[in-house]
């Protein structure tokens, strides 16, 4: 797997808090991100690997995740939620998501009510221990869930609850913000003013979400962390934002792109 590594003073960027150890975030492509924090703790985000057709080969196969201590759904959409059930099973860990969500999850059966840990907007919740807080907070988008019932052989459409993002704060202090699909809104500067977080994970393909250009201006104008790694582009080619036009968007702000390619890995 090619990863990339990169050399940072842990120090120099965020303070003496971080000088604990490690954050490692995996990009799997599309919103898929595996996050390991300084203690060892893996958090999952959005897992859509099995169907999609630019997941690198190797985690095709769920197991090759490792281990899972937690699975967080920004939303309802296929794209976002199709593994976590399975995931979830696989590994005995509940999912963190819209109650709204996982009730849905729940009644068509795929999702077991005690695998199901709802949250909504401004919730904090510590599956983790007391040292990892992960918070749900706005996105501003939409949320259905599409289920094919095994007694009709057709999809039906089911109510996903409110899309939202999360705010991952990790052992040491470092924050990531995920913010799940979205598109542009004034209480990201609220997001950006009141979490502080260290590094956010911006779709960028437009048509569904913002695109490249708003991106990076969420970034720079709202949001401010001192990273930001594009994603949510190029999976179908209607997502066209391209994350060499996020990067230029930044330039000359406080804040760095990082550009991934599915299969590749930052550590902080």
């Amino acid at each position: 797997m090619l990863r990339i590594l990169f050399a940072l003073t842990l120090a120099a960027l965020t303070g003496s808090a971080l000088a604990q150890g490690k954050v490692e975030v995996l990009w799997l492509g599309h919103a898929t991100f595996r996050v390991t924090s300084p203690g060892g703790k893996v958090i999952v985000i959005d897992p859509w690997l099995q169907t999609r057709g630019n997941t690198p080969p190797a985690f095709k196969d769920l197991a090759a995740l490792g281990k899972v201590d937690a699975l967080l759904v920004t939303h309802g959409h296929p794209d976002h939620v199709t593994d976590a059930p399975a995931l979830a099973k696989m590994h005995n860990v509940r999912v963190y998501a819209s109650s709204t969500l996982l009730r849905t999850l729940n009644e068509v059966g795929v999702l077991a009510p005690e695998l199901s840990g709802g949250m909504n907007k401004s919730g904090t919740v510590m599956p983790l221990g007391p040292d990892i807080k992960i918070t749900m907070v706005r996105a501003e988008h939409s949320s259905e869930y599409v289920w094919r019932n095994p007694a009709t052989g057709k999809d039906e459409i089911r109510y996903g609850g409110e899309p939202g993002g999360f705010i991952i704060e990790l052992e040491n202090g470092f924050k990531i913000y995920h913010m799940g699909d979205t598109g542009l809104f004034g209480d990201m500067k609220f997001i950006g003013e009141y979490y502080k977080p260290d590094l956010a994970l911006v779709p960028i393909g437009g048509n569904f979400t913002v695109n490249a250009q708003l991106g990076a201006y969420a970034m720079r104008e709202f949001v401010k962390p001192r990273f930001a790694i594009p994603m949510h582009f190029g999976t179908f080619p209607v997502l066209a934002g391209k994350p060499e036009d996020f990067a230029k968007g930044l330039e000359g702000s406080s804040t760095r792109a990082i550009i991934m390619k599915p299969g590749e890995e930052v550590k902080f």
